[in-house]
């Protein structure tokens, strides 16, 4: 948790009306959207002045979140949206640590801003760009740390069934539904509080997992049908074509989870997940991991990327086929 000190300021400086701006990563998941909705509706209440300012669209099954339709995204109207950040007085950015996360736009708007910045993360290696850091990687969401951080600044009586129901959201996400290693005892403890605030949880989990459109099943099955086992490297990967995206229908949000199925088979220690985006002119990589070996580190090495010791992303500027050469040319040095 913050310092005393930094609580008490952070408290001062909420205690009469505010404009803030809150600001998730660009490609916003459920911990991302979850902990700046939460946020937004806990500091409204508050009687301040809130804006969320997404980088870029969030995905559609998202949408149902309370207030996810205020939502203003930068690169859809990115004058608007430097107005908006200029006239702030706070800003908090939630579920990254470093500005290059916003994408070039935003982070160049971000870096010409004077207000305070307010960093709630649990990524490894935080940047050094906010005055008040609560930054901790033991923690298994951001939702989770949004929830201890309203506790704080003693006001835990004002989470209500709404901010509970964003805040459960992204628990549940970033945990694999209370699957990865650091969800904890607290983290059971405070869903069951959320629970008994009214929270639907298994409405939830419907609206998450259960709400599929067929392209997106489709995009899974070739995944599937894609998917490279490596059995002397103990790893497993998949890749999709933006040509492959392009003739199932892809949407935003499609994508979202694959990753995961690399791991579900037997003495399968790692995976990876590459899929091409032409308009960016990137590979997006996704990595997951258990048994220990560490895909942070190893994104930081080899994709310009980072993350958790379990689950992180990285990215290619080469194409498809010679990253994909890339990735497997790497797995000879290193112990998995």
């Amino acid at each position: 948790m913050m310092t005393s000190q930094d609580i008490a300021e952070i408290k001062s400086l909420l205690a009469s009306p505010k404009k803030i701006a809150l600001i998730p990563h660009r490609n916003p998941d459920g911990d991302a959207m979850g902990s700046n909705l939460g946020l937004y509706h806990f500091l409204k209440l508050k009687g301040h002045d809130v804006t969320v300012i997404s980088p870029n669209e969030f995905p559609d099954f998202l949408n149902w979140l309370p207030a996810s339709d205020t939502v203003k995204v930068f690169e859809k109207d990115s004058d608007n949206c430097t107005a908006i950040l200029k006239n702030c007085e706070i800003i908090f950015t939630l579920d990254f640590n470093v500005l290059s996360r916003t994408g070039d736009m935003m982070e160049a708007a971000l870096k010409e801003l004077t207000a305070p910045f307010i960093m709630i993360d649990h990524h490894q290696k935080p940047g050094d760009y906010a005055k008040y850091m609560f930054s901790e990687p033991n923690y298994g969401s951001t939702c989770e740390m949004v929830y201890h951080f309203i506790n704080a600044l003693g006001e835990g009586s004002l989470i209500d069934k709404t901010i509970a129901t964003c805040l459960y959201t992204g628990i549940v996400t970033d945990s694999g539904s209370f699957r990865y290693p650091l969800t904890t005892g607290t983290t059971h403890r405070i869903v069951a509080e959320f629970i008994d605030k009214g929270v639907d949880n298994s409405e939830i989990h419907s609206l998450l997992y259960d709400n599929h459109s067929h392209n997106r099943l489709q995009i899974l099955a070739r995944a599937l049908h894609n998917m490279k086992v490596l059995p002397e490297y103990k790893t497993s990967y998949t890749y999709l074509s933006q040509e492959e995206l392009n003739s199932l229908g892809h949407t935003k949000g499609d994508t979202e989870g694959i990753v995961n199925y690399g791991l579900s088979m037997k003495d399968i220690n790692f995976t990876a997940m590459f899929t091409e985006n032409k308009e960016e002119g990137i590979i997006k990589i996704s990595f997951r991991s258990k048994d220990g070996f560490d895909v942070n580190q190893y994104a930081r090495e080899h994709f310009n990327g980072g993350g958790h010791i379990n689950a992180a992303g990285g990215k290619s500027n080469e194409n498809l086929e010679a990253t994909l050469q890339k990735f497997i040319a790497t797995l000879a040095n290193i112990k998995i």
